[in-house]
């Protein structure tokens, strides 16, 4: 598994790397595409009308299509401006209606709808605002700070937690997430920060000291967050595309929360 994982990075770093410098429609695209198949497993993981056997990734009910149709449309519309993804937002809310009107059950309509909004929102309200974050000021720099602040984090976590970890935080939740290793992953996130910002020339003085600590705290909330949907499911992975990893949404539950609090940090708190 570690040398899937070391595969992995050895493509995936200089990939992300060489999209976030270029931006534009291909950074978009890019992007659009990673979180709807990230909502693909997000929806094949929680069917409800499913379970754990019959859950296939690239077949999924109807709603599903919609849901993850709708998370590359918010991350298209974020592309356009503030204006455009709203409206996206309010649109993707009520078309999951159509097909449970024109065909659902009535007995697990509500459901299916609270189903398909659950995923709008955790990958694509939340994923899109890397698209939002990239466009904004010196967009570049934060964009590479978030992303690998949260790597750095998840990364140091998980090798200190499988070297000295032996205090359980969330033994019901995700049983192989310790003490050691969250403290080891906050160090490494809070450093990185701190080392970004001076490295890319972020923009930021003290005002990055908060982000710095605030940054690994929200990374590993994210983290116990998709294991927490997970367990609910039953599942260790959200699926096998990532060799090592799992699935994409098993590689973005952290950037999932930590990439709209650096986008929300630096409109609110630096510029």
């Amino acid at each position: 598994m570690l040398r899937q994982r070391v595969a992995v990075a050895i493509v995936g770093i200089p990939v992300t790397i060489g999209l976030t410098l270029l931006g534009g429609p291909l950074f978009t695209i890019a992007a659009g595409f990673v979180f709807a198949v990230a909502a693909l497993e997000y929806y094949a993981v929680t069917d409800p009308a499913s379970t754990a056997g019959s859950r296939r990734l690239f077949d999924p009910r109807l709603l599903g299509l919609i849901g993850a149709a709708g998370v590359a449309l918010l991350v298209a519309a974020a592309d356009n401006g503030f204006d455009w993804w709203t409206r996206a937002l309010a649109l993707i809310v009520v078309l999951p209606f159509l097909p449970l009107i024109l065909w659902g059950d009535p007995q697990t309509g509500h459901r299916d709808w609270l189903w398909v909004i659950g995923g709008l929102m955790y990958v694509g309200f939340l994923g899109s605002h890397l698209v939002l974050l990239r466009d904004a000021d010196n967009g570049r720099d934060w964009v590479l700070l978030a992303l690998f602040a949260t790597f750095a984090t998840d990364t140091a976590a998980y090798f200190i937690g499988r070297a000295v970890g032996r205090t359980k935080i969330t033994p019901s939740i995700s049983p192989g997430k310790t003490l050691e290793g969250s403290l080891g992953g906050f160090a490494a996130g809070l450093g990185t920060v701190l080392i970004l910002n001076w490295a890319l020339d972020a923009g930021a003085g003290a005002e990055i000291i908060p982000l710095a600590f605030l940054l690994p705290a929200v990374a590993e909330f994210g983290d116990l967050a998709e294991s927490l949907i997970k367990r609910g499911a039953g599942v260790k992975d959200a699926s096998q595309v990532v060799p090592g990893h799992g699935g994409l949404l098993d590689r973005l539950d952290s950037l999932l929360f930590t990439i709209p609090l650096v986008y929300y940090y630096l409109t609110w708190i630096i510029l």
